[in-house]
């Protein structure tokens, strides 16, 4: 008998609450017998979480695997997951797992998935061996009927003879029972009977791949055709999670430049705590807001905490760097910034032209020497003008910018669930109690207040100076029940295709429903824009805390309208009754004539603001990076806490990109190395850059 147990995060709880019992399982892991899976920190999401974040999840999992046990997992472990995002394969692959386990893709409502041994292949090209059991449960009990129907639904039996049986109580916990390992003792060496035997997952992976070295190859997304209300429900949850995330990150890049810079303590271990609190809450029935109402208020309350600690880190970081001084300087955390990338400079006084706000047709026109916006006397969007080109992003008759509430009566699962049957009622929102606009400072404001039902949005709509982003700010009190919320923008963009941001880089899913595989992504996933786009013309939106939209195609005589509609707020009952329920701060960003390049810059600046310090001294930046679509994901001091500096870059535009990573201090060398800073074999040295479409690096600058 051996038995598997996954999550680092669950190791180190027993190991603190239960130290007798942490002394058998150490036994028990080095007989061999108690198994330690996944090299996950949490068994987490996969969809929502940034890059960091999933790098975080192994480097903390392996770390504590190899620092208590003395090994590593040669695979991943995410059995019940709800869906599982394109830049898995790379991120899998470049961590050093050589495999990948789930069951969930089974539980597609309109689609049987065609495989059950195969290369899953990645946004990057990186393909990584996947099995699904074809048991379709991560709970069995090995009775006759699942054994059976484990032999019987197999996709590969031409080619190879095994599958695994994830055999235990999940769902609640429990694990294996006696009654369980009787069964399998039973079903050893049945005279027909598929034979069942205990081994551990590594065993399995190399004789399935032994006996598959040719295996069908499945490209993109394993999208879960159920549970598309994860990426909406406990808006407040996902929220605090986001701006932890870049906080943790930009607090790592002041600390390291402030250790680099001024000598400074690195608080690796303050790091440490902080990572694991948004890892845990990662976990795929936290961050996709199914837990119960306890777990969600003890989420909002830590990752609060989380996010207060981060910027506590980088607000005395930047004054460290800054000094003493009263003259202003403005950090920049992001290499995509306008002012002195990942570094600071001194604050210039403001050349550019004011916005021009003026009255227009009962409403407002907002203009400036990029784009031309008019605003309706109730607060929508009738036109967005690309000066550059002249083309109006909204379409022809239509408004931008509306809200829509949808009734919301999942079949099944309230919190977990969207049914595709929400479409058949809709209310617009063009109800206004009142609406003003003003200029605040270049800027040109318009405040639009709309009361529904038994809530009410305050937006405020903002153009700034030599902006091509039309700002929507949102502020909600949320009082509904069994509602969804959506922001709806028709496009005068006739799409193939809209391209959503996921982790380091963009997945582009079709716009048409031909097939029933189509069909089935009404509602999907983004990160922090969605792109659409014609080969010269393009509209994105932006967003700092929403991961749901929803794309649709209307087709007259003389124009396609593209639909996208960012999915904001749902009121699910179960399992917390009061989901979503009480304020909520949501940024939009609309961003007229946009291509990959202009949509990844702007998500990345709606996410990441630049801050204003007073001091004396300019910062220079550890690392600049030159090469356009290369994008810096983090700079950091290493793990291993030799003072080394890493730093993660990406390829953001899904091309071949030619580069550089210049150090701005004294260092011995620059070498590539794993995603958890490994060394790699044959690694490539130096700071030249050559990355192929979306393909992250790791590089470890040796002070």
């Amino acid at each position: 008998f051996q038995y598997g147990m996954s999550s680092a995060q669950q190791y180190a709880w027993i190991k603190e609450h239960r130290p007798e019992v942490w002394e058998r399982v150490k036994a028990a892991v080095a007989a061999g017998r108690f198994l330690p899976l996944g090299g996950m920190w949490v068994e987490s999401d996969t969809v929502m979480p940034t890059g960091e974040s999933l790098v975080r999840q192994f480097s903390h999992g392996q770390r504590f695997f190899e620092r208590e046990f003395g090994i590593r997992s040669k695979g991943v472990w995410l059995p019940d997951s709800f869906g599982y995002s394109p830049a898995l394969p790379q991120l899998m692959r470049r961590a050093g797992f050589e495999w990948f386990f789930t069951q969930k893709i089974s539980w597609n409502q309109q689609n049987v998935f065609p495989h059950h041994s195969f290369l899953w292949e990645g946004i990057d090209g990186s393909q990584v061996f996947t099995h699904f059991p074809s048991m379709d449960t991560y709970n069995s009990q090995l009775s006759g009927m699942e054994v059976a129907k484990a032999a019987r639904q197999f996709k590969e039996n031409r080619l190879s003879s095994r599958s695994i049986a994830p055999v235990g109580w999940g769902d609640g916990g429990g694990g294996t029972t006696r009654e369980m390992t009787g069964k399998a003792e039973r079903l050893r060496d049945l005279e027909g009977s598929a034979q069942v035997v205990w081994e551990h997952p590594d065993d399995f992976f190399d004789a399935a791949k032994a006996e598959l070295p040719n295996p069908a190859v499945w490209v993109g997304e394993l999208y879960l055709e159920l549970h598309r209300g994860t990426l909406t429900s406990q808006h407040a949850t996902k929220a605090l999670h986001r701006w932890a995330e870049h906080a943790l990150i930009e607090a790592e890049l002041w600390a390291a430049t402030d250790a680099v810079r001024t000598g400074a303590a690195y608080p690796q271990a303050e790091f440490d705590r902080l990572w694991q609190a948004v890892l845990l809450h990662e976990f795929h029935d936290i961050l996709p807001g199914t837990s119960i109402a306890w777990v969600h208020r003890e989420a909002v309350a830590v990752l609060s905490d989380v996010l207060s600690d981060a910027e506590d880190i980088a607000v005395a970081a930047r004054r460290s760097l800054a000094g003493e001084g009263d003259r202003e300087l403005q950090f920049e955390p992001t290499s995509v910034g306008r002012g002195r990338a990942l570094g600071a400079a001194f604050v210039a006084e403001s050349t550019a032209a004011p916005v021009l706000l003026t009255e227009e047709d009962g409403g407002w026109r907002l203009e400036n020497e990029l784009v031309s916006v008019l605003v309706s006397a109730d607060g929508l969007i009738v036109s967005a003008v690309d000066k550059g080109t002249g083309r109006d992003a909204v379409a022809p008759g239509k408004a931008a910018n509306l809200f829509q509430l949808h009734q919301d009566f999942p079949n099944m699962w309230d919190a977990w669930d969207i049914d595709r049957y929400y479409l058949g009622s809709v209310d617009d929102l063009t109800a206004v109690s009142s609406i003003e606009a003003s200029m605040v400072g270049g800027s040109a404001r318009i405040v639009v207040v709309r009361p529904f039902s038994e809530s009410t949005i305050e937006q405020t709509i903002i153009l700034q100076p030599k902006s091509r982003t039309v700002l929507l700010r949102n502020e909600i009190d949320w009082n509904e029940t069994e509602k969804l919320l959506k922001l709806a923008f028709p496009l005068d963009v006739q799409a193939a295709h809209t391209d959503a941001e996921t982790q380091f880089g963009y997945q582009s899913r079709v716009t048409h429903t031909n097939t029933s595989w189509e069909a089935a992504k009404f509602e999907t996933s983004m990160h922090r824009f969605v792109l659409v786009r014609e080969q010269d013309f393009g509209v994105a939106l932006v967003n700092d805390s929403i991961y749901g939209y929803d794309t649709s195609r209307e087709v007259s005589d003389d124009a396609v309208v593209t639909t996208v509609r960012l999915s904001l707020l749902r009121a699910p009952r179960f399992p917390d009754p009061d989901t979503d329920h009480g304020h909520h701060e949501i940024e939009v960003g609309f961003v007229i004539g946009a291509d990959a390049a202009i949509a990844t810059a702007e998500g990345i600046r709606i996410n990441a603001l630049p801050s204003i310090v007073r001091g004396e001294r300019e910062v220079e930046p550890l690392v600049s990076v030159e090469g356009e679509g290369i994008v810096v994901s983090a700079v950091k001091l290493a793990d291993d806490g030799s003072g080394d500096v890493i730093v993660r870059v990406y390829e953001a535009l899904g091309r071949r990109a030619a580069g550089e990573v210049s150090v701005g201090f004294e260092h011995r060398e620059v070498r590539e190395v794993s995603l958890i800073e490994d060394d790699i074999d044959e690694a490539r040295t130096g700071g030249e850059l050559k990355l192929r479409p979306f393909e992250v690096r790791t590089l470890r600058i040796v002070r």
